[in-house]
């Protein structure tokens, strides 16, 4: 068997059997075994150029005088051979027949004569078959060595050329082929070689390729007969098997039908190794896309038609955590647990290893807020075909203190009394497993908020991703988003004690959700701190008469987050439930949804967003829905619309970039009560005269900064009035 490799794709084919010589002929094969060998033999030089042996077949009728090589077929049978293959050529030859010529010359005494063949004498016959250019040759064997003659060049003599009066395609034995198609095929491939055209070696040669290349023939010999006619070149062919079947080895995560869907055309067909080709790259690209290490290694045909396919796919046999130290990148140990960040992968041990599937871990890695800088370096696992994962790691500072300020949005009267100051303390990677601890304090003019939160962002042992959450949390806030605008120019105050704790987990492709239970202790205080059950319009501000109101809440959240780009589309639905647990305390039910799309046309991009609520029950005043300011109806002051029951507020935005990351914007905004104000105990929105809709537009820029959107607006509403708005990050 003589087999060919070509990038992944192996051919193998048979040589031809040379048929039993006749006694007469047994004398001149005895000559010729040192030259005809197999295809991958060295074939040894001529002393004959090939300007000679043309110069003795066009006159073979009136030889030289002179011929004394007794062995002079297997001279000129190697002169064309390697005239035909060239010193470099990467085609390998295998004289398969002897020439048989009757050969006369003489000069003075010395004759010799060379038993002469049939009517159509063989000049050569070879097989030609693809091999790698860096295969080993063998020497010949024998002790006659031939040398080619010196004065003659053998890429000059490869420029000589020859008649040729006809040009056939026909089997291995030199019949007419059964397949016209594939004898249409073979013809079609041929550039030089034509009927009544003077060929040179190097054209046969080329064409040879060509037939190759076609891809329905595993061997192609060229075969040149001498007739009365001329030199008839005929190429012998072997076609391909016909494609009876396929056999696929190792492809575990390559769906079967793909692969018979790659194969599908070629069934039934003779074999064309340019479709099989094909058929590979689809197979590769298929690896390729989805970022797996996987290839096909290696094809053949088996007897029957029966194509292996075999596939190399790279398994990982193992992942280790190494830390890396922040400043010089050498080794160090790490305060992170190696299971913490082990199971934040998706990658497991036998998957076959995906780049992708790596970045998606490394980006989750990166996501825990622990780590600076995270990278995947895959190794061969010796010589198992599988590969080793480390994952490099490099910890960020696992806390500190930090200090900043910021912009309240319920106070909207005085130059300064909506700034506010913070201080906190965070821990980010506790007893190394990635839980949090956040101690903070904000402090205003007027509000404060005082926050401990404790965070296990996956719960041990939880297979779901589970993560809890544990707040304390004790605030003042300004009351005037529903009890403002009091005419003795007072304000109230609206304190709340808050504790709880949230199970939120994914249950879904970009969908989690949330349930927990809160615990929260209200009430109302005027200017000087002290507790207040009314406003100054009789308003009541708690809902059980008394100065505060306890409720326990039942919460569920379900979030649908998008590519959670900014714009993209968000949908998010809660509902909360007082529970009475003791007869004080409220017993209410709130819903609320909140949904967000966003469009893209050509450089602009459009936002819509839409919100609404309703609560049914006994609540307190203070928690009904507010309606207008920055991020409600822009052209109001915070709440100046009205509170109430019920509400909705719809927005629509045009953006289009200005310059580098400023961004201009055109808005209007929309929203309604629904009528539900006068339901609120003690109706503040209509003893203020709130109107209870309206609607804003106006224009703005942003500007994109590390703490989100920088928003800065100028709105309009519809009783005329304009009015700034400055806000960080998206409207809620």
């Amino acid at each position: 068997m003589h087999d060919h490799h070509q990038d992944d794709v192996r051919f193998s084919s048979s040589s031809i059997r040379i048929h039993s010589p006749s006694s007469k002929e047994h004398s001149l094969l005895t000559n010729l075994k040192s030259c005809s060998k197999t295809f991958v033999s060295q074939l040894c030089n001529t002393r004959l150029s090939l300007t000679q042996m043309l110069e003795s077949l066009r006159n073979r009728h009136t030889p030289p005088r002179s011929v004394r090589r007794p062995n002079l077929p297997t001279q000129m049978l190697n002169s064309v051979t390697q005239l035909m293959i060239g010193k470099s050529s990467p085609i390998s030859l295998s004289l398969i027949q002897s020439t048989q010529l009757n050969w006369s010359s003489g000069s003075g005494d010395e004759n010799v004569e060379i038993i002469r063949g049939l009517n159509s004498p063989l000049l050569c016959c070879a097989s030609l078959s693809l091999t790698r250019p860096n295969e080993s040759t063998q020497s010949v064997e024998g002790k006659d060595i031939v040398q080619q003659q010196k004065g003659h060049s053998v890429s000059r003599n490869a420029e000589e050329r020859v008649l040729i009066s006809e040009v056939l395609v026909r089997t291995k034995d030199g019949e007419e082929l059964e397949r016209k198609d594939l004898e249409m095929e073979a013809l079609a491939a041929l550039k030089a070689c034509r009927a009544n055209s003077a060929l040179t070696i190097r054209e046969v040669q080329e064409d040879v390729h060509r037939i190759i290349e076609s891809g329905y023939f595993c061997s192609c010999t060229p075969v040149a007969v001498d007739t009365r006619d001329g030199i008839r070149l005929m190429f012998q062919v072997e076609p391909n098997q016909e494609f009876r079947g396929l056999v696929c080895e190792n492809a575990n995560v390559l769906p079967s039908k793909f692969i018979q869907e790659a194969f599908r055309d070629g069934f039934g067909k003779v074999i064309n190794i340019k479709r099989l080709e094909e058929a590979i790259t689809s197979i590769n690209g298929w690896y390729m896309e989805r970022g797996l290490f996987g290839i096909v290694s290696d094809i053949d045909t088996l007897s029957g038609g029966i194509v292996r396919l075999q596939v190399a796919e790279a398994e990982v046999n193992n992942i280790s955590i190494r830390f890396l130290d922040r400043k010089t990148g050498e080794p160090t140990k790490g305060k992170t647990s190696p299971e913490t960040i082990l199971r934040q992968l998706t990658t497991k041990k036998g998957q076959v290893y995906s780049m992708l599937q790596g970045k998606r871990d490394v980006d989750t890695v990166l996501a825990m807020g622990i780590m600076e800088d995270v990278s995947i370096i895959p190794q061969p696992a010796g010589d198992t075909g599988k590969v080793d994962l480390i994952m490099n790691c490099v910890e960020r500072p696992s806390g500190g203190f930090s200090a900043g300020g910021g912009i309240s949005s319920g106070i909207t009267s005085g130059p300064l009394s909506g700034l506010i100051g913070s201080f906190a303390y965070s821990h980010r990677n506790l007893f190394g497993r990635n839980q949090k601890l956040n101690v903070s304090l904000e402090r205003g003019q007027i509000d404060s908020i005082f926050r401990i939160n404790y965070t296990d962002p996956w719960i041990e042992g939880d297979d779901k991703r589970t993560s809890r959450s544990i707040m304390v949390q004790n605030s003042r806030t300004p009351g005037n988003l529903v009890h403002g605008n009091q005419p003795d120019n007072s304000s109230l105050t609206i304190g709340r004690v808050t504790a709880g704790i949230e199970y939120s987990r994914p249950f879904r492709p970009k969908w989690s959700g949330t349930a927990g239970l809160i615990f929260q202790h209200a009430g109302a205080r005027d200017e000087q701190g002290n507790p207040i059950i009314k406003d100054f319009y009789s308003s009541p501000l708690t809902a059980s008469g008394k100065t505060h109101d306890d409720t326990l809440l039942a919460k569920l959240e379900s979030i649908y987050t998008g590519s959670g780009d900014r714009g993209s589309t968000m949908f998010a639905f809660n509902m909360e439930q007082g529970l009475p647990v003791l007869p004080e305390w409220l017993c209410f039910n709130r819903v609320t949804g909140r949904a967000r799309k966003g469009i893209h046309i050509g450089p602009a991009r459009f936002l819509f967003s839409l919100s609404g609520g309703h609560v049914v029950g006994n609540f307190s005043p203070h928690e009904a829905f507010v309606i207008g300011g920055t991020n409600s109806i822009r052209g109001y002051e915070e709440g100046a619309v009205g509170s109430g029951r019920s509400y909705v507020v719809g927005s629509g935005e045009m953006s289009f970039p200005v310059r580098g990351p400023v961004e201009g914007v055109i808005f209007t905004d929309y929203g309604t009560d629904l009528g539900s104000g006068s339901t609120v105990p003690g109706d503040p929105a209509g003893a203020r005269l709130k109107p209870g809709s309206g609607y804003g537009y106006g224009l703005g820029v942003r500007v994109d900064s590390p703490l989100g959107p920088l928003r800065l607006e100028y709105a309009f509403n519809d009783q005329h009035a304009g009015r700034f708005h400055f806000g960080v990050g998206l409207r809620n």
